[in-house]
């Protein structure tokens, strides 16, 4: 299908190209960018006119819920919010039922998500088998099926040994590890500690828990040489660690969610137990330090966290309550957001949502390596058309995903959501167009 998007501003943070003009597509790929060919004849046409036209999203971390959790969400509907949201690749971590673990497992998800023509699914595999924290993965085996990287998703290592023995194995055949640091025993409460959980009183989650694990992780790539990714960081001192690795020229890159970035513990109100997130919201200095963080590059890229949650299980006491938040469709408006409140230059706030996140996926794209988050003649057109002017409300019904659970919900802030994307674009195919 041949697809020509008219008079949009097209946006590329990887080579800085900011300038009204059009987008030709034909067999999958960019054709050209700027001046159309006289002879290019397109089956559609898309006008842009007053929108932003960009990369499509690279989301770093989605839960999608299948196999295993199909009353919380399923590839369908979780691709589909994806797409809804500008999302053209996402990262799925191996915490399902049964866990990815296997090749044939991993085989399997991609062969779903391929059906779809939605979202590009990048999987993470398993670290240890059935995230036990005891024999480690084929991981061999395991990227040749598919997987782009491996982690223990939420199940923290409690054996030093194994997760030495990983990032060496991982460091010998070039594989990158993905960690969210939180130490094990630390990290059982339900919020941060503070005032507030103790005012609360709800079992806290002290920054040590962070700090303490990213202590022993930046240990180990010293003495591995490992490349690691860092999940969803959530305090100042984690951070100012990070920061300090980084300085160090350690390889390791790192993520924050977009609960963590624009929301506090305050946000947790009268135990709505929608403001239950893993990592727990912290206090004001943390958020903030967040905020600082991804502006000056120390944390490399924004993800929505998606977890999407059924009713039955959030419908709790907030202790009780299983813990997630729905967050495709609320990527782009909340980087949007961080941008706007530091001034950013909107090249500069996308980067972050395309550009960067590719980045971290590196070689591991294969082919699309050198165009996933970018817009580049000759390659792979995935594409985000979004209207910067259009405000919406978080509300059950304006989310497809199956989880309509969120911290942002209008009912709980009270505000407006800007900027809504009109259509989006997967391998030269209109994957999502709002009607």
């Amino acid at each position: 299908m041949k697809i020509l998007i008219q008079n949009g501003r097209v946006i590329d943070p990887a080579s800085n190209h900011d300038a009204v003009g059009d987008i030709a597509i034909a067999a999958g790929r960019i054709v050209s960018m700027g001046n159309t060919a006289a002879d290019f004849a397109p089956d559609r046409r898309i006008d842009a006119s007053g929108k932003i036209v960009c990369p499509g999203l690279v989301d770093l971390c989605a839960r999608l819920r299948e196999p295993g959790y199909e009353h919380e969400g399923m590839l369908e509907s979780e691709l589909t919010a994806a797409v809804a949201g500008g999302i053209t690749s996402l990262v799925c971590p191996p915490d399902t039922d049964p866990v990815l673990d296997e090749p044939g497992l991993v085989e399997m998800l991609k062969y779903r998500a391929e059906k779809l023509h939605q979202s590009r699914v990048f999987p993470l595999g398993a670290l240890t088998q059935g995230l036990k924290g005891e024999a480690l993965t084929e991981m061999a085996e395991l990227t040749e099926s598919g997987c782009i990287g491996f982690t223990q998703a939420e199940t923290p290592l409690a054996n030093t040994q194994v997760l030495m023995r990983a990032l060496q194995y991982a460091s010998t055949f070039g594989f990158t590890t993905w960690l969210r640091p939180q130490e094990l025993h630390l990290g059982k409460g339900v919020a941060a500690s503070g005032a507030l959980a103790t005012r609360l009183g709800l079992p806290g989650v002290p920054v040590a828990a962070e700090t303490i694990a990213l202590h022993t992780i930046f240990e180990l790539v010293r003495a591995t040489g490992a490349r690691v990714h860092l999940c969803r960081i959530s305090s100042a001192a984690g951070v100012a660690l990070l920061k300090a690795a980084k300085a160090e020229g350690l390889p390791v890159t790192a993520d924050v969610s977009i609960n963590s970035l624009h929301l506090t513990d305050a946000d947790i109100g009268h135990f709505d137990s929608r403001a239950r997130v893993t990592p727990p919201l912290r206090q004001q200095r943390d958020r903030d330090a967040l905020q600082a963080a991804l502006l000056n590059g120390t944390i490399d890229a924004l993800v929505s966290d998606h977890n999407p949650v059924e009713a039955d299980a959030k419908n709790l006491p907030f202790g009780e309550a299983e813990s997630g938040a729905t967050g495709l469709e609320l990527l782009l408006s909340l980087a949007l957001k961080w941008g706007e409140q530091h001034q950013l230059p909107l090249a500069q706030t996308l980067s972050r949502i395309t550009h960067a996140p590719a980045r971290m996926l590196g070689s591991a794209l294969g082919t699309l390596s050198a165009s996933v988050g970018q817009l580049v003649p000759g390659g792979v057109a995935d594409v985000c058309i979004f209207d910067p002017q259009s405000s919406w409300e978080v509300t059950p019904e304006a989310l497809r995903s199956q989880g309509k659970h969120t911290p942002f919900a209008f009912d709980m802030n009270g505000s407006h959501m800007r900027g809504r994307v009109t259509q989006t674009v997967v391998a030269g195919h209109i994957a999502f167009e709002r009607t």
